[in-house]
This record gives structure tokens, sequence and C-alpha cells, in this order.
């Protein structure tokens, strides 16, 4: 399953060497046929030419990026299946900056701030702290009802990387597949349970039974005669 339109896959700066914008505008929009996404999908030229705006856009540096990244590992650890990277949770956090702009104030100052604490509690940036010095940092501004009122500007950052970071994980492939989630399956329902019936005093009249489905022939495959009557 592929992220739906507003959840989409991006490989931040892939494409910003060959698709540059000059300040130019998007005047004869129809003219706009490639889409820049990884996966197409039905786009009318004014939203390509807007979705290929954003994807030519770099909003995050690479040391912002790494730390969104670090950040993201601690707030969801990969397991056997796979992790944020392998979701390309980063590019997108990326995008959602780029695509809603009151996004990126919060979360650039709060990464700053972030940084500042760890290297003035422990010396270090924070991608270099231990998963307990790392836990010491954030456990302050992870509980939103317990928080210092002092810290509700990294408490909101962090809730809003939170959030990302869970939305962008569970929307991908590789979260649908993490969850188990199958999607509708086909399946065989043959009335209620005999037991729940006697349990409440009630039974099927005997000439229904003739047309109840019969799961052991369910995939037989339908066949007619010549005249067009259904013979199974």
């Amino acid at each position: 399953m592929n992220r739906r339109d507003s959840l989409k896959y991006i490989a931040a700066g892939t494409f910003a060497s060959s698709f540059l914008l000059t300040g130019c505008e998007w005047a004869e929009e129809e003219k706009v046929t490639q889409s820049l996404w990884k996966y197409k999908y039905g786009r009318t030229p004014k939203e390509m030419a807007h979705d290929n705006a954003i994807l030519a856009q770099q909003f995050f540096t690479a040391e912002e990026l790494a730390l969104i990244t670090n950040l993201g590992h601690f707030i969801l650890p990969g397991n056997e299946i796979g992790d944020i990277e392998k979701a390309e949770v980063p590019a997108f956090i990326e995008f959602m900056a780029k695509d809603y702009p009151p996004f990126q104030e919060p979360l650039r100052k709060g990464l700053k701030t972030l940084n500042e604490t760890a290297n003035s509690s422990f010396s270090k940036d924070f991608i270099a702290l231990s998963e307990s010095e790392k836990k010491e940092l954030i456990d302050p501004i992870a509980y939103p009802d317990e928080a210092a009122e002092a810290l509700k500007d990294q408490v909101s950052f962090f809730t809003l990387m939170r959030n990302l970071v869970m939305t962008g994980y569970f929307t991908s492939e590789v979260g649908i597949k993490d969850l188990g989630y199958l999607g509708n399956q086909p399946n065989v329902w043959d009335g209620v349970p005999e037991e729940v019936l006697k349990e409440h005093g009630m039974a099927y009249p005997a000439e229904w039974e003739s047309k109840f489905l019969d799961i052991t022939e369910r995939n037989t495959k339908a066949e007619w005669d010549s005249d067009g009557n259904l013979i199974t």
C-alpha cells in the first residue's frame, strides 16, 4: 500500500539538481505533464506543479535531518519488519514542513533547543547521547500533563515530532505491514451460530436452509447450460 496523496514518499533533495526553480511561475500549467513523485497517481496540472515545486526545495539542513532521524529512532525504535528510515519518515517530515509552513518554526526551533539542552547537560549533541541520556532529556517534555510550564514550547515540539513520526511510519507500506493490517479480506458468514440461536430460543425456518451458502462449495466456478441456466 502506497502513501495516500497527503502522505507521500519523498526522496528529499533527490531532484534538486535536476529540477531547479528559478523564480519562474507555471504560466502554462497544462504543459506540466511529469510528476516528480516516486509513485505516480492522478493529479491535475495545477496539483502536479505544486508538488514539483515542493519537491524541488530543501528546507531542513543535513544536520537537522540527521537529528530528526536520530530522534525518530528514539521515539519509535525499529524491529525485524523495519524502522523509520525504511519507511522514509525523515523525508515525510521534510515534505510536511514544506507543504505546511506553520510546522517550520516550531520544528527548527525545537531541534535547535534540543541540541542546546543536550550540550548544556552532557557537553555533546543529542545524536551522541546514550539511550539513557536521551531519555533523561526527553522524559520532562514527553508527558504534557506532567510537564513544567517553562518547558511548554519543547513539549509542543516533541508532541509534534512524535505525531509526525508515528503518522509517517504507520501510514507507510512498512508500517502497515508492522501493524499486520490485511485490509478487506473475503470471509464466510453462515448465519447466527446454532448455540446463540438456542440460547435465545430461536431457529431458522427449515425452508431457509436450502438458501444458505454452502461454504464447502465457495470455490466452485459458476457454470451455465446452453440456455443460460445456472447449473453450479
